[in-house]
């Protein structure tokens, strides 16, 4: 159970069913590099598992399942820093047992994560039976300032008896990705080529290399005593491991501190991985000094970060923010790393980059514009994959894939695994191609939000064009219909990959990939429309377009097909025709039907048959567009949309919808919201929850869904406040919610820096800080214009106050 104040998460008691929950919530990073928060004691085992992930840091390996041979790229797991075993040995007695938070010993226990100060504090109490006691302190940061440096200090303290304390701080890098079960059928050693030492100065090292790769990584821990006693060390091929015997009585405790620096060949400038990690690590600062200037970065990051909401809310979504930033920090822009859909906090989805940054853009975009440009530079240096991957496919432009990672090819695995019939099954949700829009529209919000027109015209420009270039050469004239088809394709409800019986995988004319394709190449001519002639000519030729593509890609944003039945937009072409699913018989029978894939699969059946959805698809479109916005761009594709028929499409696929990934009730929570919705606060409630509760049963302890964490910033900022920058200027439209009467945040916006938003009752707030930038325009309810100059501050009446 979780306990705590507003910038403290807390576990008051040891369990181990929930430990591996814990350890994912108290995951350190700094946008570089995250450690997981297990406990110092443990190993990887069925409760435990300690691991640190660099971002970026990806390999490769061929394993052999189900009768074929298949090829994984995962992100590695790096060897854990933060290892300690002891026990005590009493000046009257034989040696104790080596102590864990496993240990029948173990009276107290108590994981404190500070989201103030990014510091994780595990304290411990063993009493054995002799009436000895030994208590055990750990204090952790991952240096939020230095992007390789992270520390540990241990503080023992006796009590009721006196002698020494034997410590063995060991440096292992024999690890393996073991962390998800599902997995566990595939190879997972991805460090080969190890050499260990200790230097004389007391610093352990590990050099590492990835087996296909070729990255190479230097982990180095310096390990200093108070008192000051004699450390031994010794060496295998794939280990270094440091003992000291500490003296320790009543009032006088021992201390250790583990001092770690991690450097990678990924590294700029290039230096020798290992060397610079020894160097790194003995001369940095004593842990005092380091945890002082760790704090002070955290507080820079939170006045630019923090979301400010009264309550239990408040407290989960400011450990939403705190994770969403502890893996896409300010060192994030330095790096070539996107957007990990589980952050930087364990192994499932092996690591990769997915959709979820749809989720996540829109929020750093506001407040850390430099990562928000640096992770569309991620997608940008990728484009040549892209490209190619599009020419495979018999396409133009480029075509992102729908698991990305170190190349920017196709990662998505050919097979998963059905834990409830032991199965492995053809895996198609690589043909999710609405990827590509999720790009495009992250580039159109960055730049609507920064007014950074070098980048927009630029790699902005290359990444719009090129996917628009692709759905215009994906989509394909129907005479009968009068319209432009998109066939072959699965939708963001993964449960449908085919039609029943059909032999080839796909489905025809989703609704969301049609609508946000048509919607990709009306903003693909706006932007290329502000292009200098030059420019445009040089995009051209580049995508080998002609004078008369442009013309085209018009037609295709007025004539793209959408699919409708009984009054409501469909899913897909079909979706109309398919049965409806007894709901109720199968909630009787399995009570959670959340993967009701897998549950229609063990019975030897498929959702494909089923008018039931795994998540938010058509309702997608009413999580990206603003209801004036939707109405428009059906508008322009010849559709009547009116609030009657979105309503009538929200409550149909509301009653269809088993919300088998997390940011189901995100989007739902978003979208009942905008219509005051009464169920509203349930969805947006479960999504705060999701993680914390665990709310998939296991998924958690694999790593936090990070699309879902950063959707639920966005849910208060663009949904409750309604937030979103325009191009005549930033619009505020607040659906406020009685269950989050306010909330205040800082953004930036057209250059400025720290523009303050309160927003309560039928009342906004914002000030502007003294700049020589031009005034910030606010586009209010009903249209109304307003400017807020530079170093004022001004406070306006909403409707309904």
């Amino acid at each position: 159970m979780n306990t705590g104040t507003s910038w403290r998460w807390e576990y008051p008691r040891y369990d181990p069913v929930t430990e591996r929950l814990a350890e994912s919530l108290c995951t350190l990073g700094n946008g570089r590099f995250a450690t997981r928060g297990s406990a110092p004691e443990s190993t990887a085992d069925g409760v435990h598992y300690p691991a640190t992930y660099l971002a970026g840091c990806y390999n490769r390996l061929t394993s052999a399942v189900a009768g074929r041979t298949v090829v994984n790229e995962d992100l590695v797991r790096l060897p854990d820093w933060t290892a300690l075993r002891y026990r005590c040995l009493p000046d009257d007695a034989p040696p104790g047992d080596w102590l864990a938070p496993d240990h029948p010993s173990l009276r107290h226990h108590r994981v404190s994560l500070d989201l103030r100060t990014g510091t994780l504090t595990r304290r411990m109490l063993f009493h054995d039976a002799e009436g000895r006691r030994l208590g055990v302190t750990h204090t952790r940061l991952v240096h939020m300032g230095d992007p390789h440096l992270a520390a540990q200090r241990t503080v023992f303290r006796a009590y009721g008896w006196s002698g020494r304390i034997e410590v063995v701080a060991p440096l292992d890098g024999d690890v393996a990705n073991t962390g998800v079960e599902r997995y566990r059928a595939l190879d997972g050693r991805h460090l080969v080529v190890h050499r260990a030492g200790v230097e004389a100065t007391g610093t352990a090292w590990l050099s590492l290399r990835t087996s296909a790769s070729d990255v190479r990584v230097g982990l180095a821990v310096r390990t200093t005593v108070r008192p000051l006693v004699a450390m031994d060390g010794a060496c295998t091929a794939t280990a270094a491991t440091q003992t000291v015997f500490l003296p320790v009585r009543r009032a006088r405790p021992a201390v250790v501190v583990k001092t770690a620096a991690l450097f990678a060949s990924l590294d700029r400038p290039l230096a020798d991985p290992v060397r610079r990690g020894i160097e790194y690590a003995g001369h940095a600062p004593d842990f005092a000094s380091l945890l002082a200037s760790h704090r002070t970065s955290w507080q820079r990051i939170w006045n630019d970060g923090e979301l400010r909401v009264e309550g239990e809310t408040g407290r989960i979504l400011r450990l939403h923010a705190f994770h969403v930033l502890q893996t896409l920090s300010p060192h994030t822009a330095e790096l070539d790393a996107g957007v990990p859909a589980r952050g930087l906090h364990g192994e499932a989805y092996r690591g990769h980059v997915f959709w979820d940054e749809l989720f996540v853009l829109p929020y750093l975009a506001l407040h850390f514009p430099e990562t928000a440009r640096a992770l569309l530079m991620y997608r940008h240096r990728r484009l040549p994959a892209a490209r190619e991957a599009a020419r495979r496919a018999g396409a133009g432009g480029a075509m992102f894939p729908w698991q990305s990672g170190s190349s920017g090819s196709e990662e998505t695995q050919l097979l998963h695994l059905n834990p409830r019939s032991g199965r492995w099954l053809p895996d198609h949700s690589h043909l999710q191609r609405h990827v590509g829009s999720a790009v495009a529209w992250n580039v159109w919000q960055y730049g609507l939000a920064t007014g950074d027109t070098g980048f927009m015209h630029g790699p902005g420009a290359e990444l719009l064009l090129h996917i628009a270039h692709f759905w215009a050469s994906a989509a394909t004239w129907d005479a009968g219909l009068g319209r432009y088809r998109i066939r072959g394709v699965v939708g963001p409800d993964e449960y449908h990959d085919a039609y029943p019986d059909a032999a080839a995988p796909g489905i025809d004319d989703n609704a969301y990939t049609n609508v946000t394709a048509a919607w990709v190449l009306a903003r693909a001519l706006d932007l290329y429309g502000e292009l200098p002639e030059a420019r445009r000519a040089e995009l051209l030729a580049r995508l080998g377009l002609g004078a008369d593509d442009p013309g085209r890609w018009e037609e295709l944003s007025h004539r793209m097909y959408v699919p409708f039945h009984r009054d409501v937009i469909s899913q897909f072409h079909g979706y109309g025709d398919l049965a409806e699913l007894d709901w109720e018989a199968y909630r009787a029978r399995y009570h959670d039907i959340r993967r009701l894939d897998r549950v229609l699969e063990a019975e030897g059946d498929t959702p494909n048959r089923y008018q039931a959805s795994k998540q938010a698809d058509t309702l997608m479109l009413g999580y990206l567009f603003r209801p004036a916005e939707l109405v428009r761009l059906f508008t322009r594709l010849g559709y009547a949309l009116d609030d009657a028929l979105w309503a009538r499409t929200v409550a149909y696929y509301l009653r269809r919808t088993c919300h088998g990934s997390t940011l189901s009730s995100l989007v739902h929570g978003r979208v009942l919201a905008r219509q005051q919705g009464a169920d509203a606060w349930r969805y947006c409630q479960e999504a705060l929850i999701g993680d914390i509760t665990d709310i998939q049963g296991g998924t958690t302890g694999e790593g936090i869904h990070l699309g879902a964490m950063a959707g639920t910033l966005d849910l208060v900022e663009r949904g409750i406040t309604g937030l979103a920058p325009g191009t005549d200027g930033l619009h505020i439209d607040p659906v406020p919610l009685s269950e989050v009467p306010g909330s205040a945040f800082s953004l930036s916006y057209l250059g400025h820096r720290d523009v303050r938003i309160r927003f309560r009752p039928g009342r906004l707030g914002i000030r502007v800080p003294p700049s020589l930038l031009g005034p910030v325009p606010l586009v209010l309810p009903g249209g109304r214009r307003e400017l807020v100059a530079a170093g004022r501050e001004r406070w306006f009446r909403l409707p309904g106050g």
